[in-house]
């Protein structure tokens, strides 16, 4: 499948995502919480809280309505493949940090200080499993860049 077929399908599948919470209940999509942490090439570790993004469900209502994050907190959406993904931010009203990661780790690209409330597509770059939203301009703050890995196994909710 060429990449542009793969970003196309992509696409579609997260506006039938979109579509399909239209009739659920936003307030009604609960996340369940934990930890994860990143090691820098220099040796840091950095933790942060999240909500685990793992259902469809999850992951379509993200961090919308959400007016903003605090520090060292963010949501992980887990796509359960490998894939490349593409993500927007529609509904959502503050800035923020996609650290897109690979099923090893590797930080592949961070979507920095992405436009509140646009539909412009924001892409992976290349095919990921994890992604990361947390408070517009924080990647940087905390000294996160593409050679810091995510460190694993995650200790997701069974």
């Amino acid at each position: 499948m060429t990449p542009f077929v793969t970003i196309l399908r992509s696409a579609f599948v997260a506006l039938l995502a979109f579509f399909y919470m239209a009739d659920v209940a936003m307030s009604d999509v609960l996340f369940e919480r934990g930890q994860l942490a990143f090691e820098t090439t220099a040796g840091e570790r950095i933790t942060i809280d999240v909500e685990w993004a793992l259902t469809t469900e999850q992951r379509a209502r993200g961090l919308m309505e959400r007016p903003a994050l605090a520090d060292r907190t963010g949501m992980l959406f887990d796509f359960g493949e490998t894939r490349m993904v593409t993500m927007w931010m529609a509904n959502t009203p503050a800035s923020l940090d996609m650290i897109f990661i690979t099923e090893a780790g590797r930080i592949v690209r961070i979507a920095e200080r992405t436009t509140p409330l646009s539909e412009s597509i924001v892409s992976s770059g290349e095919p990921i499993r994890y992604a990361l939203e947390i408070r517009g301009g924080h990647a940087k703050e905390l000294g996160l860049d593409t050679t810091a890995h995510l460190v694993l196994p995650l200790d997701l909710p069974k």
